[in-house]
């Protein structure tokens, strides 16, 4: 029996109160509005149920400790991974900058090699030029294909044994483009790097599972998953995060503490300083929740649909100019002849249309495309074929303004 994909176009708008009637939100790569079943459960813990973690004995705090792990348990089911390699960090850039403190910065030598891609957004850039620059390190840069994904056979002729660490977006946030991710960490692993993928706009999107792909880190955002703000998670393998020292110091991530000598409790404790965004983990939790319970085949095939849908419909104005592959994943980044991306983000928020317009922390990408800046469009649940039709009546105004 043959089991097809639901691709029938979603109709969950009504989730979303924070999405007036008229107003066309195109800016979730940015970051994902909030669907009830999120905004309960917080309002429920902060409200109903608030308490600290791991250190109280009452029962309030003990319920609220079961919470907090019982989502880092969904959230190791989501990415494939296990329990104790997954760490709560403020988000996606928090964790890349904890690799590359914590393992790049005490395992790298002088003369070691980073190898990044061009279309890298900047928080997987700068982390490894800190790095690099503190203990001699070099970093070089895989090229993008003619279609503008990353070139993995001009990375396999790149890749030496000098190179210790690959670091790639899983998902362009600029152009959409998908990686072929467990090709690129076969390729990398064959030279004995250790690979890092960015996957902020990846796992909104589409199923990842890391044991799968065989990566050794992964990082992403909560807010770019329906969740909250200032919680993100670092997956890492555990033998790779048990031999790495603290990114912080402070309480719950020791083992005894004297003022001869401090020991560290093991992973993924070790890296969560402090009193942890209690809060943030339930709402993370409730956010794959809502977005398993969709299916992320489903988001997959709909957000495809709509960004094939506006490239069509945007191809036809001669003006504009396309940027990415034609099978980029929920994202459509695109240049007004003459015109300033920021006007037109401008003239069409004056029509309810929220784009992004700028650099998108991808200033590298942006002068290999020849460009100051794009407009870029971005899809998600709650998008459909409307959005798009106001996205291009909005810039037949911008070139009409313009003309």
């Amino acid at each position: 029996m043959t089991v097809t994909a639901d691709t029938r176009p979603l109709d969950v708008l009504a989730d979303f109160p924070a999405i007036p009637a008229g107003w066309h939100y195109l800016d979730t790569a940015a970051t994902s509005q909030k669907p009830k079943p999120v905004l309960d459960a917080i309002n429920r813990a902060y409200g109903e149920t608030y308490a600290t973690v791991h250190r109280g004995v009452y029962q309030r705090s003990a319920d609220m400790t079961l919470a907090y792990e019982a989502a880092r348990k969904r959230v190791a089911k989501f990415l494939g991974g296990a329990e104790n390699e997954v760490v709560f960090v403020r988000g996606a850039t928090e964790g890349i900058n904890l690799v590359a403190q914590c393992w790049a910065g005490t395992q790298l030598k002088a003369g070691d090699r980073i190898l990044l891609s061009a279309l890298e957004h900047h928080s997987n850039i700068v982390p490894w030029q800190m790095v690099a620059e503190r203990i001699g390190a070099e970093i070089d840069v895989v090229p993008l294909t003619a279609d503008q994904r990353i070139d993995l056979d001009a990375m396999e002729a790149m890749l030496t044994e000098r190179h210790k660490l690959v670091a790639l977006a899983h998902v362009s946030n600029v152009l959409g483009s998908v990686l072929d991710a467990k090709r690129a960490t076969e390729l990398a692993h064959r030279v004995g790097a250790k690979v890092l993928l960015d996957g902020c706009q990846a796992v909104p999107r589409m199923p990842v599972d890391v044991a799968e792909i065989g990566c050794d880190f992964y990082v992403m955002s909560g807010h770019k998953l329906y969740g909250p703000t200032g919680i993100g998670v670092l997956w890492g393998r555990y033998a790779l995060l048990d031999a790495m020292p603290p990114y912080q110091g402070g309480g719950s991530m020791i083992d005894r503490v004297t003022f001869a000598k401090t020991t560290y409790a093991p992973p993924p404790g070790r890296f969560e300083a402090g009193t942890p965004h209690i809060v943030g983990v339930v709402g993370l939790h409730a956010a794959i929740d809502y977005v398993d319970s969709i299916g992320l085949e489903r988001i997959h095939a709909h957000e495809t649909a709509l960004v094939t849908q506006a490239r069509e419909a945007l191809s036809q104005l001669n003006s504009v100019k396309l940027f990415g592959p034609a099978d980029s994943a929920g994202i459509v980044s695109f240049a007004v002849e003459g015109v300033h991306p920021h006007d037109v983000a401008t003239i069409l928020d004056e029509a309810n249309v929220a784009i992004r317009a700028g650099h998108h922390c991808a200033q590298p990408l942006m002068d290999l495309l020849g460009v100051p800046a794009t407009a870029r469009a971005s899809f998600g649940v709650y998008n459909g074929a409307d959005d798009i039709a106001a996205l291009v009546a909005g810039i037949e105004r911008v070139t009409r303004i313009f003309g």
